[in-house]
């Protein structure tokens, strides 16, 4: 329950940021902060009480040991709950984590390749893109022409469509291949959306943790049997002891 002292603390920060030209908080009114003669009350289990004088919804919220929470300031009288206001917080604050831990976010990574490259070099780049694409984000391919090089863009043009060709699987082509200046460049997009991809990686994650841990759980199972089987041979080979 949120005490008086921190209600008389949150008013003062409250104007001390009006002084200074900040915004005021957009937090609700609770307990002492709401000034109206009367409020629509809604109990603790989200039941209707009806309309009540303001003093007492205070009552019932020291009664039961919760706070007035104005949750309708808009309604004519406010709409007024008993909660928990600092359990409140703290559970919406987690709901705004999660749902920004689960939103998808998609990045743009470069993968920087030279028309004449190893066979090697080739297949470690390519390496990378499909990683990049199986995360969901978007590669973007750049040639670089160095000398006589720049005489040649169709060097760097079959090497874009060679490596379009494949991870077709896993992605397309988003922006053609298109010359800048001494670079030649081209954009790559995932058929997989990036929330998708983040729920299979979670999937994976959680599937290889409940592999190892049934592991550990088989191993610590076979080894009272493997004792037992000991002791039984140790027994068999000394009748008298």
């Amino acid at each position: 329950m949120v005490s008086l002292k921190q209600t008389y603390a949150s008013v003062r920060q409250a104007v001390a940021w009006c002084y200074r030209g900040g915004s005021i908080s957009a937090e609700p009114r609770i307990n002492d902060r709401i000034r109206v003669p009367e409020v629509r009350l809604v109990g603790p289990s989200g039941e209707q009480v009806g309309i009540v004088p303001l003093a007492k919804a205070l009552e019932l919220a020291q009664e039961y040991d919760l706070d007035l929470v104005e949750v309708a300031a808009n309604a004519r009288p406010p709409v007024c709950k008993l909660m928990d206001y600092g359990k409140f917080k703290y559970e919406s604050a987690m709901k705004a984590r999660e749902a920004r831990k689960n939103q998808a976010h998609t990045v743009i990574k470069e993968m920087k390749l030279r028309p004449k490259i190893d066979p090697h070099d080739y297949d470690t780049k390519k390496g990378h893109v499909v990683r990049f694409l199986k995360q969901g984000d978007k590669v973007k391919i750049t040639i670089m022409f160095r000398g006589r090089e720049q005489s040649r863009p169709e060097l760097g043009f079959r090497l874009l469509q060679r490596l379009a060709s494949d991870v077709e699987e896993l992605g397309f082509i988003e922006s053609n291949p298109k010359q800048d200046g001494r670079n030649m460049i081209m954009v790559l997009g995932p058929h997989k959306k990036k929330t998708e991809a983040m729920a299979e990686a979670r999937e994976a994650q959680a599937a290889r943790k409940a592999e190892r841990q049934g592991v550990s759980s088989d191993e610590t199972a076979e080894a009272p049997a493997e004792e037992a089987s000991a002791e039984a041979s140790a027994e068999a080979e000394n009748p008298e002891a």
